[in-house]
């Protein structure tokens, strides 16, 4: 094919298929940014390929999951468009916190900015509904810059789709006033050799995810919401133990 011929494909978000697989020296060389190991295995590239464009739909819990294994490795990620996402929320499920920039507003003309984040950040995930003809410019963009775009909703052509089918949360039993284990049953899909459907479950446990159902402002309390004076007498004497420790 042609130079030109290439070029042309490259303008229309099209790659070649040699780009939708992977190799040792894609993740030696950090060609490809790491995930969590549930994820690595619907990924064609066992990651984050760089320059590619991932879309994800259905959870924010997936999404922030998505982010988690690049930003702990010492990649930065920033988020446009998701002004309910939490700090917190970020840090219970594997987020490196400092290295991720949070743009909940971008204005009525999101592009710019999208694109400045591109050429400066590692993954940018975006969340804000975009023309189909700049979503196309801002995947060639990130391409370009060997950024990884993380579109959260639909997107032209992404070179991967991740979709989580179904969210559930423990049982509320035994008076237990807090949801401390989600399940999400994830399906992949996309172009080249991401289109063959894989599926996976990803699980986060009781000490990642903690959320309180009772009415009213966050409890300041680092004690679970189900603690009961037992529970809290153990904490408060682990505490005290820690302190004593010399330094």
């Amino acid at each position: 094919m042609s130079r030109s011929a290439t070029a042309s494909l490259s303008e229309l978000g099209v790659n070649p298929a040699s780009e939708l697989t992977s190799t040792t020296t894609d993740h030696a060389t950090g060609r490809v940014l790491p995930v969590r190991g549930e994820l690595a295995g619907l990924l064609p590239w066992g990651g984050l390929r760089r320059g590619s464009t991932v879309s994800v739909g259905g959870s924010t819990s997936l999404l922030l999951a998505l982010l988690a294994g690049a930003t702990a490795d010492g990649c930065w990620a920033a988020v446009v468009g998701l002004p309910q996402l939490g700090v917190l929320a970020a840090a219970e499920l594997g987020v490196a916190v400092q290295r991720l920039a949070l743009v909940p507003r971008p204005g009525s003309d999101p592009g710019p900015v999208i694109a400045a984040l591109l050429d400066g950040i590692d993954l940018v995930a975006v969340a804000c509904p975009l023309p189909p003809s700049l979503a196309r410019r801002l995947t060639a963009r990130a391409r370009q810059r060997k950024a990884v775009l993380i579109a959260f909703g639909p997107w032209p052509s992404p070179d991967v789709e991740l979709t989580a089918e179904s969210v559930s949360w423990n049982a509320l039993d035994d008076g237990a006033e807090t949801l401390r284990r989600q399940q999400i049953a994830v399906r992949s899909g996309g172009r080249g050799s991401a289109g063959r459907a894989k599926n996976v479950l990803l699980t986060f446990g009781e000490e990642e995810i903690e959320l309180p159902l009772v009415a009213g402002g966050p409890d300041r309390s680092d004690e679970p919401a189900d603690a009961g004076p037992d529970r809290a007498d153990e904490l408060a004497a682990r505490r005290a133990t820690t302190r004593e420790q010399p330094a």
